[in-house]
């Protein structure tokens, strides 16, 4: 069998604007010391899956920066999506295109809005993984982050009994949406749970046969996607038949069924890594370093009497001050400057909408 890795790449970011827009989502802001949450994914692939076997799946409209941004990534690793048809047909388009190119293909799904740190961990679980698949192709193998407190806005799954010969493996459980905050908290106890985070391996060939027994009217499509697929009708075809695809998530529309389906065995690695899930303006202050007020910035800013700041701008020669402020949010872009509490830091995408509303 051969490794691949496919980084998903979709989604608007909205919680991050003004910086995360349509022409530039959040993971392609060079706002990482000069990265991109996209070039800081593919970078951990380093020494763990080979250069010409990695993808990107990402909007067609996005795909002009993702090149510019990773040249590396020649034209027939790129995926592009017509639209947004959730996580379920990303996986599925992948696996499509895989196993058209390559029958014996095993893939990694990885996220492209994450930090993930230590290196050396991440690439032994994804190792692991591998080998777990190619062990037994009817494995669906996920990773899951050790919680460090009762989070309620992050998925869980469950740690079941530990496999015979892979240490650090175990049986899938169950899935376990977000809970709320006392069955987060139940979960953290119990150390049974660890918080799912998104990524996944396995055979292409068996995500294409699970989609078509979980999901046929999806499976459909993808055939017929993959039939044209390097040919002078792929364009055609996939724009006529991507959109029409059935919106589910991977989690709901395969991983969960496939835990109850005796045919398959869900598995699940614990990954003991420092994760951020880079979603909000306070999530991107973590990976800044703070002054002795706890005021945060990725360039020039002076604070006077104030405590707690996250002053963001895209323009390095650009100077945010502030006089007896605290615990606010300043992003600043050419076009656009954002102000507001960091507990009302959620509710940008609220803003968004009515921003939209405003100028229509």
């Amino acid at each position: 069998m051969s490794r691949w890795a496919m980084i998903m790449a979709g989604g608007a970011g909205t919680r991050l604007w003004p910086m995360s827009r349509r022409e530039q989502p959040k993971q392609l802001i060079p706002f990482i010391d000069g990265q991109s949450l996209l070039e800081v994914a593919a970078g951990r692939l380093e020494g763990v899956v080979d250069a010409q076997r990695r993808l990107i799946c990402t909007g067609q409209g996005h795909l002009p920066a993702v090149r510019a941004r990773l040249p590396e990534f020649t034209e027939d690793r790129l995926l592009g999506e017509p639209c947004g048809r959730d996580t379920l047909n990303a996986v599925g388009l992948t696996a499509a295109v895989l196993h058209k190119r390559d029958p014996d293909a095993v893939f990694a799904v990885l996220t492209a809005d994450h930090i993930i740190e230590p290196q050396d961990e991440f690439a032994r679980c994804l190792s692991l993984a591998f080998d777990l698949a190619e062990d037994d192709p009817a494995r669906f193998i996920t990773f899951g982050i050790t919680p460090t407190y009762p989070a309620t806005g992050y998925g869980y799954v469950q740690l079941g009994e530990a496999i015979d010969g892979f240490d650090g493996a175990h049986r899938t459980g169950r899935f376990v949406e977000k809970p709320d905050e006392a069955t987060a908290t139940s979960y953290l106890e119990s150390g049974d749970f660890a918080w799912n985070s998104g990524m996944f391996v396995f055979t292409a060939s068996t995500v294409l046969a699970a989609i078509e027994r979980y999901q046929p009217e999806a499976a459909a499509g993808l055939a017929r996607i993959a039939e044209a697929w390097d040919g002078d009708s792929q364009d055609d075809v996939l724009g006529e038949i991507y959109p029409s695809l059935p919106r589910t998530s991977v989690d709901y529309g395969m991983m969960e069924p496939a835990s109850a389906d005796d045919d398959y065995q869900v598995c699940t690695i614990p990954m003991e890594v420092d994760w951020m899930d880079i979603g909000s303006w306070p999530s991107y202050g973590e990976t800044l370093e703070g002054d002795e007020q706890g005021n945060q910035s990725n360039g020039p800013a002076v604070h006077l009497d104030s405590s707690n700041m996250l002053a963001v701008t895209e323009n390095p020669d650009h100077l945010i001050a502030t006089i007896g402020c605290d615990d606010l949010v300043i992003v600043h872009t050419d076009s656009v400057t954002l102000v507001c509490p960091r507990d009302r830091a959620q509710d940008v995408k609220a803003l968004v909408d009515a921003v939209e509303e405003e100028r229509r």
